[in-house]
């Protein structure tokens, strides 16, 4: 399943979102329901189904604990990274200290990126969007021959 597209949602009191209908059946179905939600470098959260996240957790945990940067990815991916499921309704448990990293309140985005979900605050959206916007023709490597 490629999950794409922005949608804006609200985190409950409780600190609940609740999975859009459209992404939440596929995620059951490739993941019989286990899903991992990390912290990602760039203050945003990660959202996985297990099976996708397990290469990656993987691929992580065999870079070395003596090369600063590599302990520092260890500890933000693999450190912060919890094992969730949804609830009968369909919605995610965003774990308070989640919450805190990403700058969390009410209103949040989720981003498909294909495999995966990056969850963020509205203001983390709006600042990745004016980013982008200020990059005008210019793409980054790899992207150079674009044609849209």
């Amino acid at each position: 399943m490629e999950f794409q597209g922005a949608t804006a949602l609200s985190i409950d009191a409780k600190g609940r979102l609740a999975i859009p209908t459209r992404h939440r059946e596929s995620l059951v179905e490739v993941s019989g329901g286990q899903l991992v939600l990390t912290a990602h470098p760039h203050r945003c959260l990660l959202l996985y189904p297990a099976p996708a996240w397990e290469p990656i957790r993987t691929k992580v945990l065999s870079a070395s604990s003596f090369n600063p940067q590599s302990a520092g990815i260890k500890r933000l991916l693999v450190g912060m990274a919890l094992d969730e499921t949804l609830d009968s309704a369909g919605r995610l448990l965003v774990a308070p200290e989640l919450r805190r990293y990403a700058q969390l309140e009410k209103q949040v985005w989720l981003v498909g990126q294909g495999s995966h979900f990056e969850i963020w605050s509205d203001a983390g959206w709006q600042k990745q969007q004016a980013e982008v916007f200020a990059l005008g023709d210019q793409l980054p490597p790899g992207l150079e021959d674009l044609a849209l």
